[in-house]
């Protein structure tokens, strides 16, 4: 039966309602945009959100599929052959709504109640057929004219960035995208009070001064931030710096190694980038025992696993992943990371191990983001990891770091040896 629907629109099967918005998604020629979201009365899609739209691409146009969870994005690109399938099965899932935009009208599908369909159909100003580059600039976070940019030497003085340092300011930015998925753990963490982060080997505090203004400017948040960094002439640099910029009251930098220096109280975010070896394994280790909710890291170089690697035998039949120098070295690095994050999910943490930046602007891409669930330890991960580390004889820098806390979990004597 069809009834009445809202702002007096008449409900109509939700069938024939699909079908209609089909035409329009695979009219490489008018769809413009569409977008599905929500969800119906109690059903689930497989992704919060969907977005759909035509691009050319050297090989041809093709329909751009772009999905997101809670965390990320994964984007598809079909020829025309396969679009048709892909869109059929976008519009099986139990999305509440979809927008869909063309050269000639704009519709409106909402999904009632009852699983019925309104929809509203405007027509708009005939626009051409679009020119549809593949990709879209982002957004960018940072305005490059943005003091603190001209402060750290990422801009001049016109407010843009410097060839020099494109690299650093595409790094910066993308870790940056990298935090905001998982920010709301940290806010809770922080509740009604400032938001407490610290940069564990800031250097020269690229990434402090940009997250402090990001997190203030863009989220509105209270912002107490920290710089650790062993160097005396970073910490003075550092701290002009932030005073130059009247942020001297939130920002502050501190002399010392990443495991002795005064934090108090401890951090809701602490971040590491590029923080070199087992800087990195220093940087895990503190925020594991403050008990950080959410930290991100950047590892750069893996020179104690690559030395371990080195000193010991190689398990068979593996030999030739560690034979030729090159290969070992990227053997070193994905064998490190495995572990942290094994490790970080052995003390309570939810990790993922994601590439952060494209390779063309730095080799060293790898993020580790944790969020700390206090999960107690998975049986079957405890027994991955010391078969792994048992079958390579390393001993990683991390669990030497905790092996206090690794002890009430894994047996000492399971472990192997450091290698001398």
């Amino acid at each position: 039966m069809i009834d009445g629907g809202h702002n007096g629109q008449m409900a109509e099967p939700l069938r024939s309602a699909l079908d209609g918005i089909r035409v329009d998604l695979l009219d490489s020629g008018r769809l413009l945009r569409a977008v599905a979201a929500g969800r119906r009365k109690g059903a689930r899609p497989d992704y919060r959100r969907a977005e759909l739209r035509w691009v050319d691409l050297r090989e041809g146009r093709r329909l751009q599929v772009v999905t997101y969870d809670e965390r990320q994005a994964f984007t598809s690109n079909m020829a025309a052959e396969m679009a048709a399938a892909a869109v059929d099965d976008l519009l099986e899932q139990p999305y509440g709504n979809w927008h869909v935009e063309t050269t000639g009208e704009t519709v409106q599908l909402r999904v009632t109640k009852k699983g019925d369909a309104q929809v509203h159909r405007s027509r708009t100003p005939d626009r051409t057929d679009p020119a549809r580059p593949h990709d879209r600039a982002k957004e960018r976070l940072l305005d490059p004219a943005d003091p603190f940019l001209r402060a750290v030497g990422i801009s001049d003085d016109r407010g843009r960035i410097k060839p020099s340092r494109r690299d650093k300011y595409h790094q910066v930015e993308e870790f940056l995208r990298a935090l905001e998925p998982v920010l709301d753990t940290a806010r809770a963490a922080a509740g009604g009070g400032p938001l407490r982060v610290v940069d564990l080997g800031c250097g020269n505090a690229y990434l402090s001064f940009a997250a402090y203004r990001w997190l203030t400017d863009r989220h509105g948040l209270d912002v107490r931030l920290t710089g650790v960094d062993v160097k005396t002439q970073a910490r003075e640099r550092n701290a002009a710096l932030a005073e130059s910029l009247g942020w001297a009251h939130a920002v502050r930098f501190l002399e010392g190694t990443i495991a002795d220096a005064e934090v108090d109280p401890p951090p809701h975010v602490a971040l590491a980038l590029h923080a070199c070896d087992t800087a990195t394994d220093d940087a895990l280790a503190r925020a594991v025992r403050w008990r950080v909710p959410l930290v991100l890291a950047a590892p750069c170089c893996h020179h104690d696993v690559q030395r371990q690697l080195r000193a010991g035998p190689t398990p068979q039949p593996y030999g030739p992943l560690t034979r030729h120098g090159i290969l070992r070295e990227r053997f070193a690095d994905v064998l490190t990371d495995a572990v942290r994050a094994s490790l970080l999910r052995m003390l309570g943490y939810r990790v993922e191990v994601v590439e952060f930046v494209e390779s063309v602007h730095t080799p060293r891409n790898t993020l580790l983001r944790a969020v700390r669930t206090d999960s107690p330890p998975d049986p079957v991960q405890l027994t991955e990891y010391v078969e792994l580390v048992s079958a390579w004889g390393v001993r990683p820098a991390l669990h030497e770091r905790l092996a206090d806390q690794l002890d009430a979990v894994i047996a000492p004597g399971e472990m192997p040896a450091r290698t001398p």
